[in-house]
Parts: C-alpha cells; structure tokens; sequence
C-alpha cells in the first residue's frame, strides 16, 4: 500500500500533505533517540554541548532543532583501551553528563524512569537517559551493575567488539557457525536476571548470534536492539537476520536502526575508498573509515554517503517482519561518521518524519517508531 501510494503521488493522482505538515507532525512527536555518543567524542574532549558546536554531530541547541524529546547517552569505552579501570571510566563519564545537566538546567534533565520522562517533557526540557555500551565496563561484577544502574543506567548493551568472559561479541563470533559459537556464560545469565530484577533493559547490539539466543531463553523481560538494522538488506554483522527478527517479535523486544552508512548500504566503503582516492590520493589500507570520511569536504561527503531512502527501506523491511510496534530509532550519532545525506546530525531529524510520510506512513505510526516502543519497552521492564 505504501508503495501505491508513492507511486500515485509521483504522478500527481494524490497530492501528499506531508509537504506542507511534516514539521507541524514531527513537534506533536515525542522522539527518543536510543543511542548517541557525543559523551566520548565531545563531551569528554572539553567541547561545551551547551552551545552550537561546528564539530560532531550533536549538541543541545541541535537537539531542541531537531525536536528530540528524550536521547538516550552512551557510556562507552574500547576495551582494548580499558581492560583496567573500564568501571571508574563509565563513572567518569557520568559525571561529564551530570555536569553538563548542571549547567544548563533549563533545557535538560537528567530521567531515570518513564515518569520522569513525562514531567520533563511537560516542562519542555529534554530528558536524559543513560545507556552502558559494552559489559566490560561492570568488570564482571553485579554489584558494580547495580552501581550504574542506581546512577541512572537504564540499559546495558552486553558488549562491544570483544568477547567478554561472560558474553561474546558478533565481531568475534559471527564468521563462524552457530554451533561452534559462545554465548552467554552461567554469570552471564546471573546478570541478565539481575537486570531484569532491576528493570534494566539487555540490549543485544552487538552481541553475537549465540548470545542473542541465549539471553531469549533467560530474560523475562522484552530486550532492546539498540542500533542494529536488517541483514537481509545490508548483510553485516551488525545487523540481525530474519531468524533473530522473528524471535525479537516472539519476545515483544524493540530494534533501534542504526544511521550508519556502512550498516545501510553494502557501497558505502567501496564509494569512500574511491572518492579518497579521487580527491585525496593513495589510500593506505589501515586507514579507517572515519579518516578517509574526514578528509572528504562536505560535498564529497554528501555523494559517497547513503540515501535517507535507504534508511526508509529499512525501517520498511523492518515493520514488515516485526510489526509497527517493535522498530525504534538508535541513531549512533557521533559513534559514526556518515549519516544518511539530509542526516546529517541531530537537528535534521524533522527529515526522518518528513520521509516517513512520504513513504506512506501514518502518524501514529511514525510515533511508535520514533519514541513510543523504546517507551513500551522501557516501562515493561520497569515492571516486576
């Protein structure tokens, strides 16, 4: 249907309203973005986010352009950076957010369940969550767990890109079979429950395929994919596959697609290497993404990255195999470097809305993707 009705207004049988209404749309919407990493790329280089920056792709000026009601803050760390002190680091991290919540009382504050939500967003001022990116940084202990979660962590993606002694990661395990994959260790399962005591969203991006299937069979809790997107699509590890779409629908969890370039579109790399090479020069094979992507100018930029279409595309794929009720948004935003074009940070998200629309969707629909299932699912696991 909603092809129909693209097909039909390209050809002027329907004239669409979204044109004219998609801003007046997107200020009715409570957006919750579920992933963003300005803490680590800003936050903690010293750039003030109180104010308009030139550099990333956040701030709170942009994220009141952008009408985000609620973003969630990643507290993150390499493990490779972190084998020792990774707790103290997430802690670190929170009193950088802490401070910045200090200093600009007026527009933002800090949430630590979906009450607060409400009567932050009641007073206009953005509200805070806290999510822990990658389980290295409880260092294996449920009562440092529980130390993050009294600070205001809301959930845990179990890991990064390194197994854990309790979990494993899709970067490490995915290339091989199923059957020769780990997951989730007895601790392992010991600290979903507790999670789930807690009411502590799991959030599996990243995690491997055997990991996710073993958290399924332990939580009694829907879980949250908080910036993955579809591998049939774009086949990275990243991304889940129709089996795990499917289980993520028995289990009532939640998908947040992932703005990135490289989990959208199967050209992304292959498009930079070519433009690095064209306006740059010789490309040494150990520079990462994010460098080549940095030495493009903004026009250059724009061509290489993807489509906001191609975010639409999967969002459409993904409501056709979970349901309206399962698909959310978990941006990355400045854990990336390319965002779809007329994404290209927090404050275009009005563009999101205004493509849903064109696409067909209703807007009580694009509520529910936008804010209102990461919202269900945080208040289901706020429930005993």
């Amino acid at each position: 249907m909603r092809n129909l009705f693209s097909f039909l207004c390209l050809f002027g049988i329907i004239v669409p309203g979204w044109a004219q209404d998609y801003q007046e749309v997107h200020r009715r919407l409570l957006v919750v973005d579920g992933h963003n990493d300005v803490i680590i790329t800003s936050i903690l280089r010293g750039r003030d986010i109180g104010q308009r920056l030139e550099e990333g792709h956040t701030d709170i000026p942009r994220l009141i352009e952008g009408g985000v009601g609620v973003q969630v803050f990643a507290v993150w760390s390499d493990d490779q950076k972190w084998k020792k002190d990774a707790f103290k680091h997430a802690n670190g991290q929170i009193d950088a957010l802490e401070k910045v919540i200090r200093q600009n009382p007026e527009r933002i504050v800090l949430a630590k369940n979906t009450s607060d939500i409400e009567n932050i967003r009641k007073s206009g001022k953005i509200a805070a969550l806290i999510g822990v990116e990658g389980g290295n940084m409880i260092e294996s202990s449920i009562p440092n767990l529980e130390q993050l979660y009294q600070r205001g962590a809301r959930y845990l993606t179990l890991t990064w890109n390194y197994n854990l002694p309790w979990a494993t990661a899709a970067a490490v395990e995915d290339s091989k079979p199923l059957s020769k994959q780990r997951g989730l260790s007895k601790q392992g399962k010991d600290i979903i429950r507790r999670m789930n005591e807690l009411g502590m969203m799991v959030d599996v991006s990243h995690g491997s395929k055997k990991l996710f299937y073993d958290v399924l069979k332990v939580t009694k809790k829907p879980i949250l994919v908080s910036h993955s997107n579809a591998a049939a699509l774009t086949p990275h590890y990243r991304n889940l596959d129709d089996k795990q779409l499917e289980a993520l629908k028995e289990n009532g969890g939640v998908i947040g697609v992932n703005f990135y370039a490289g989990f959208l579109d199967e050209g992304y790399e292959s498009r930079l290497r070519d433009a690095y090479v064209k306006y740059v020069g010789p490309l040494d094979k150990k520079m990462s993404t994010w460098r080549q992507y940095d030495k493009l100018t903004k026009e250059q930029q724009y061509q290489v990255t993807t489509p906001l279409s191609s975010l639409v595309d999967h969002i459409d794929y993904l409501v056709q195999k979970v349901g309206i009720d399962h698909v959310a948004i978990g941006s990355d935003y400045d854990g990336i470097e390319a965002a779809p074009q007329d994404l290209e940070d927090v404050s275009k998200l009005p563009n999101l809305t205004k493509a849903l629309l064109k696409r067909g969707y209703k807007e009580e629909e694009i509520a529910k993707i936008m804010g209102l299932n990461f919202l269900r699912i945080m208040k289901e696991n706020e429930q005993n």
